[in-house]
This record gives structure tokens, C-alpha cells and sequence, in this order.
């Protein structure tokens, strides 16, 4: 008797096959196809861990439906495994009459997608030493982001930044962020969606008592920006660099029970309240900077805040998420029925 596919092996060849045209005018479109690229560099990894090639391979479900090829395929020399992917859009011809706009300017010729971390033997050991470059702020002298950046790069300075777009879920929108911050340094604006990105903190945001957590974060807020002042004149680090990033806008996609990325909701509302409350200038500071990273700057550490950015379209999923895996994965993010709530936060830096 043929064994039964499972229901993750059903899952993982199917793809979100509701969207039989894509209307690159709608957001929920747009996050859905870049949720479907990003898993597909996952598809890919697992499809070369079991050998899974030519009419076995799952992978492209996740990326033909939606007229994409890969055309880079990135891969760590340390295990060898796929850890991103170059996309190119390849819309069919000729093109659908009936909606023109559905392949509009907002539809990508590039995707650099990037996974997250694969809790399988073949790749946990470097996927978790990576996570940990994550809270040192140390990955832009890993081998991922520098190939990243080099295929980004080569994109940018090839055909335009205007058409590109970065994806990545987890420690993968982790090397989304650094790259597209580097980028915006050099005022290239890269349109980024980022998935569960880590925000290296306490999840004050999964406190209950609202009283509490407003407390704590205010409090936190005056510490920061105490020690900031203090450390200032032995910095070696200018609070410019996070004033450039301004105009950098990235899609953020955060799950409110998922301790990893939730702080992001806290981080983001809490400026308004220390408006409110008539300390702004403290709420500046305390955005811009962390304690540990401004304690480590004056012994020399210069790098920045990985998880700390000016702006943002801050999007929230407040569905039910019953454990750890349904909260972090990002199978949430393609699904046609989200409870989700949207924010736009600009920053200025007057």
C-alpha cells in the first residue's frame, strides 16, 4: 500500500492557490506573493535535504503560480543548504485585458527572499550560531548577508532599486533588514517585506495590565536616555545614521502572541505616548538607542542596533494563535482571512 502524504506534505505542495490573479495594487496581494517566495526558499532546502528533484521537487508551487523563476539560488558555504533566493517576475504573455491594473509599475521584477531557521540537523547548528550573530549585531561579517548584499548590489546598480524587493521571515527578514539599511544609507530605498523579524528585547508587549507595561516602557524610556546622555561624548557611533533611515518604509508583519517580534507593537505606539505625556525628546532618544548597545559602543563595538528603524507599515495579526509555531511560522502570512490591523508610522526627525 502507497504510503498516505501527510497533511504538512499536502501543505507544502500546495500553495495559496486562491490567488488565481494577482492585483499587485493590493497590499493583502503583495504580502500574500511575498510570503509564498519566502516559503519557497524553505521548500527548497527541505526539497535538497530529502532529494526531491525534477517532477518531485515542491519548491516551485510556491513561486510558478505567480510567474516567478529563480534565478540566483544563495547558498551557505558553511552547510551548504539554500538559505535565499533571487526571484524574476516573468508575467505571462500576452498580458490579462480584462484587468490592466493587476500588472501595474507595483508588481516586482526582482525578489530576494530569504527563510528562516530549519530545525533539522543539516542546518540547526548554523541557522542557531547565525541567531546568535543576530543578538551580537554581528551579521554583516556573516557569509549570508555579504552574498545577500552582493546579489542585491548587482540588482541595484544593474537595473534600478525602483522594481526590487526584499523578503525574508525570521532570522531571514534579519538579513532583509540589515541589507535594506545599509541600502538606505546610501539613499537606495528598497521596498521590504519583513516577516517575524526579532526585536532583541523583553516582550513587554505580551504584559496584560496595559498600566504595567505603559510603566515599564516609560521608565525604560527615561534609563536609555539617561545613559545615552551620560556615554554620549565617549560614543563612537552617530545617532545620524538612524535620522538616514527615515525614509526607508519596510512592510512589517508582526503576530501579537509571538514573543519574538510582538515588542515591535510597543516599540512603535510608545513614541506617541511619550508625546503625550510631553517627553518627546526622551522618547527620541530612547528609539534610537539601547543600553547594552550603547555600553558596548564605548568599548569599541560601533555597530547599530540591528532591530531598531524609524519607520515603519506596521501590520499586526490578532488571530488566535494557540502555541509558539502558529504564531512565529509564516504560513499566517499568505492566509486569505487575517485579523489584521495596519499602522503607518513616520518618522521626522525635527
Amino acid at each position: 500500500m502507497a504510503k498516505m502524504p501527510s497533511q504538512r506534505d499536502i501543505f507544502e505542495v500546495s500553495g495559496p492557490t486562491y490567488l488565481t490573479s494577482v492585483n499587485w495594487n493590493c497590499p493583502n496581494n503583495q504580502r500574500s506573493v511575498a510570503a509564498s517566495l519566502v516559503q519557497g526558499v524553505y521548500v527548497l532546502e527541505r526539497d535538497r535535504q530529502q532529494n526531491r528533484y525534477g517532477p518531485e521537487a515542491r519548491a516551485p508551487a510556491w513561486y510558478q503560480h505567480f510567474h516567478f523563476t529563480p534565478i540566483q539560488i544563495l547558498v551557505d558555504d558553511a552547510d551548504s543548504s539554500i538559505f535565499g533566493v533571487v526571484y524574476q517576475f516573468i508575467p505571462p504573455v500576452p498580458l490579462p485585458d480584462s484587468n490592466p491594473d493587476h500588472y501595474s509599475l507595483n508588481a516586482p521584477t526582482y525578489v530576494i527572499a530569504f527563510r528562516g531557521t530549519i530545525a533539522k540537523k543539516q542546518t540547526l547548528s548554523r541557522d542557531l550560531g547565525l541567531d546568535l550573530h543576530i543578538l551580537k549585531n554581528g551579521l554583516e561579517n556573516t557569509t549570508r548577508f555579504k552574498a545577500g548584499y552582493e546579489a542585491l548590489n548587482y540588482l541595484v546598480y544593474t537595473y534600478g532599486h525602483q522594481r526590487i524587493w526584499l523578503a525574508g521571515h525570521s532570522l531571514g527578514s534579519a538579513i532583509a533588514i540589515l541589507m535594506a539599511k545599509t541600502m538606505a544609507k546610501l539613499t537606495v530605498y528598497i521596498k521590504s517585506f519583513l516577516f517575524n523579524p526579532p526585536f532583541l528585547s523583553a516582550p513587554i508587549e505580551r504584559i496584560s495590565h496595559a498600566k504595567v507595561k505603559s510603566g515599564i516602557r516609560i521608565a525604560n524610556s527615561y534609563v536609555t536616555a539617561g545613559v545615552a546622555s551620560v556615554l554620549k561624548k565617549h560614543s563612537k557611533r552617530s545617532n545620524d545614521c538612524f535620522d538616514m533611515l527615515a525614509l526607508w518604509v519596510p512592510q512589517l508583519y508582526v503576530n501579537h502572541a509571538d514573543n519574538i517580534c510582538c515588542e515591535y507593537i510597543g516599540y512603535f505606539e510608545h513614541r506617541k505616548k511619550m508625546e503625550e505625556i510631553g517627553a518627546k525628546g526622551v522618547g527620541r532618544m530612547a528609539t534610537k538607542n539601547t543600553v547594552r548597545d550603547l555600553v558596548m559602543n564605548v568599548f569599541g563595538n560601533e555597530s547599530e542596533p540591528l532591530h531598531l528603524f524609524p519607520s515603519a507599515v506596521l501590520n499586526i495579526n490578532w488571530c488566535n494563535s494557540p502555541d509558539f509555531k502558529t504564531a512565529h511560522g509564516i504560513h499566517q502570512w499568505w492566509r486569505q482571512e487575517l485579523n489584521l490591523n495596519s499602522r503607518d508610522y513616520q518618522y521626522c526627525n525635527k
